[in-house]
């Protein structure tokens, strides 16, 4: 990694309110795209299952698409994360948004060609941008301290919202501008993502300058001269509670999420009523961000993680109850996304919290592997589980299962704290 030793940027280190404003810029540009990136990760959400469905007649394999994806968004999250530990933060994550949205592309010539194969490569390919996404939320807290780790994830999931609620609202008219232009309807969410996607890449590889996670490093280094903070351990248990967190909650919330549209449509429901749904559920996985942030530094991790199991559980049984309800299935979703902002928010937390930016990327990295195995899992299952049961047995049983989450993070009060580094309390 890059080390920076002229004379200005050691300043910038060394100044509380140069540092201060350092950590108030990246968010700012990791805010802007994430608003593109937010519009870039709807489309799979919203169509990817009923492009299967379409091109296989079948709804057993509907919940493949949410698979590949994840499963891509895993590969990529590996690779970015390495790539952000190497070169930083702003090499890394351009690198992902960039790739995803050549895999959007390669989603509409898919549709364009009528090619199952094509299809299921892009959306690999495309899980890169939901990689980049995720991952983009760590690049805040690289210059925060203890108490802002959670605020600032918020802050640039907050920014999400806006891109991915308008995303799965804009179905209609991109499906329209898709068909205009001779790409079948369900392919035009994908555009408005290759160009969402892509945009979101070049604002991070031009203007995250300097890098945080580098100036984070470099902290990290001078720190280690003080006796107090030099040699301290890797904090295992609280790196291994705050994954437990991040994967049930996505496993739970992409498998329920994967089988709504279909559901939808079994019950007569329009494509906007699908995107209105949708719609909801994304703002709440994003909107509500800004006072989970601030709820999780001020009650603390454990809390709020407690709290996620037990939204997730309510969404669940909503779900369950639902049938072809819209109210029901918009209250269900939206509860399925606010259960899955608390957990990653609270998770991601601890992660920070564990991990030292000499070795957080990769950790981060290669974590955010597992939670996207775990949506990969939730996914291909989903479509499985309701073809060989019911939506609502799915969502009963995605609701018990968050449950989990309770006892994990009882269990995990039991580790003493690790002391803080004063390098980075500043």
């Amino acid at each position: 990694m890059t080390d920076y030793s002229d004379e200005s940027t050691r300043s910038d280190i060394h100044s509380p309110e140069k540092r201060k404003a350092l950590y108030r810029r990246v968010l700012i540009i990791v805010s802007i795209s994430q608003i593109f990136g937010g519009a870039g990760l709807a489309a799979g959400i919203t169509v990817g299952a009923l492009m299967a469905q379409q091109m296989l007649g079948t709804d057993a394999y509907a919940g493949v698409p949410s698979a590949l994806l994840t499963l891509g968004s895993a590969g990529a999250a590996f690779i970015v994360g390495r790539l952000s530990q190497r070169y930083g933060r702003r090499t890394g994550l351009a690198a992902g948004f960039i790739t995803g949205g050549i895999g959007a592309v390669g989603v509409v010539l898919s549709a364009m060609i009528n090619s199952v194969f094509l299809l299921f490569a892009s959306l690999l390919i495309y899980g890169a941008g939901t990689a980049a996404n995720l991952q983009a939320r760590y690049a805040g807290t690289d210059l925060a301290n203890r108490k802002q780790r959670a605020t600032a994830v918020s802050v640039t999931m907050v920014m999400t919202t806006f891109g991915a609620v308008s995303g799965p609202n804009l179905v209609d008219i991109m499906g329209r501008f898709a068909l205009s232009i001779g790409v079948p309807q369900l392919a035009g969410p994908f555009i408005l993502a290759g160009a969402a996607f892509i945009l979101a890449g070049l604002i991070l590889f031009m203007m995250l300058r300097p890098d945080p996670l580098k100036i984070a490093s470099l902290l990290e280094k001078e720190n280690q001269t003080d006796a107090e903070s030099a040699g301290q351990p890797v904090n295992r248990k609280g790196i291994a509670i705050g994954a437990t967190v991040m994967i049930l909650t996505q496993m739970v919330m992409v498998a329920i999420m994967t089988m709504t549209p279909v559901h939808m449509q079994h019950h007569g429901h329009s494509l906007r009523e699908v995107g209105v749904v949708i719609g909801f559920h994304i703002g709440a996985m994003y909107l509500p961000s800004l006072f989970t942030g601030i709820l999780v530094d001020k009650i603390g991790r454990t809390a709020m993680s407690i709290t996620s199991g037990l939204t997730l559980l309510m969404a669940g049984i909503t779900a369950a109850l639902a049938d072809d309800s819209m109210i029901l299935l918009v209250t269900a979703l939206s509860l399925l996304g606010l259960g899955w902002n608390f957990g990653l928010i609270s998770g991601t937390a601890q992660i920070v919290d564990s991990a030292e930016p000499s070795t957080r990327a990769k950790i981060q990295g290669s974590l955010d592997v597992f939670v996207a195995l775990a949506g990969a899992s939730g996914g291909a299952l989903s479509g499985m589980v309701v073809a060989n049961s019911s939506y609502a047995g799915l969502s009963l049983a995605g609701g018990f299962l968050s449950l989990l989450l309770i006892p994990a993070v009882i269990w995990s009060r039991k580790e003493k704290r690790l002391p803080v580094q004063k390098g980075m309390e500043s």
